[in-house]
């Protein structure tokens, strides 16, 4: 009994120290990532989600929560999490975005969209906005990514690469070319 009792603690505590070692994406607000560029220029990844939304999900737990792309954007870039069926009220850009039609009953569900998700265009959950250091639109990234799909994007945004890239047989060779450095 007490073999039993000192290997379940010595799993709990096991699982304690991984968790508390685990590296986590440091998460802003849109404003604060905003003005956190003008103090130290960088570029900003939004991760648009909504509460429903099982891919959503998934590319919380298996993507950024994977020690490499947690790392890589931490160092890179300002995350920012984006519920597009939220009821937050967000100044960017010199507008107010809101979502006049929110209702708290749905909060859990479907609900209208966000003001600021019809600003970026968004159809589909989860897409990836990444905005430039002057908090300009580079692309949205529609859908679930593994961390290795995320690498691509996240690399070739911060190094401007996208910019070279004007056709799909320019980015298929830079696809076919990349060096994937992030573990699963």
């Amino acid at each position: 009994m007490i073999m039993k009792k000192t290997i379940l603690l010595l799993f709990a505590l096991a699982f304690i120290s991984f968790n508390a070692i685990a590296q986590k994406i440091n998460w802003v607000t849109l404003e604060e990532a905003v003005a956190l560029q003008k103090k130290t220029p960088k570029k900003i990844m939004m991760d648009v989600y909504t509460n429903w939304c099982g891919p959503c999900k998934m590319l919380d737990k298996n993507t950024f929560q994977n020690e490499d792309v947690a790392a890589y954007v931490n160092k890179n870039y300002y995350a920012v999490k984006f519920n597009a069926e939220g009821n937050d009220e967000i100044n960017f850009n010199g507008q107010k975005f809101s979502n006049p039609n929110y209702n708290p009953a749905l909060a859990k569900r479907r609900n209208s969209a966000h003001e600021l998700s019809r600003y970026f265009q968004i159809q589909a959950f989860p897409t990836i906005v990444f905005l430039d250091e002057d908090a300009n639109l580079i692309f949205p990234l529609k859908g679930y990514k593994t961390p290795e799909q995320m690498e691509l994007y996240l690399k070739m945004f911060k190094k401007d690469d996208h910019k070279t890239l004007d056709t799909q047989d320019k980015f298929n060779e830079y696809y076919k070319a990349f060096n994937y450095e992030f573990k699963s």
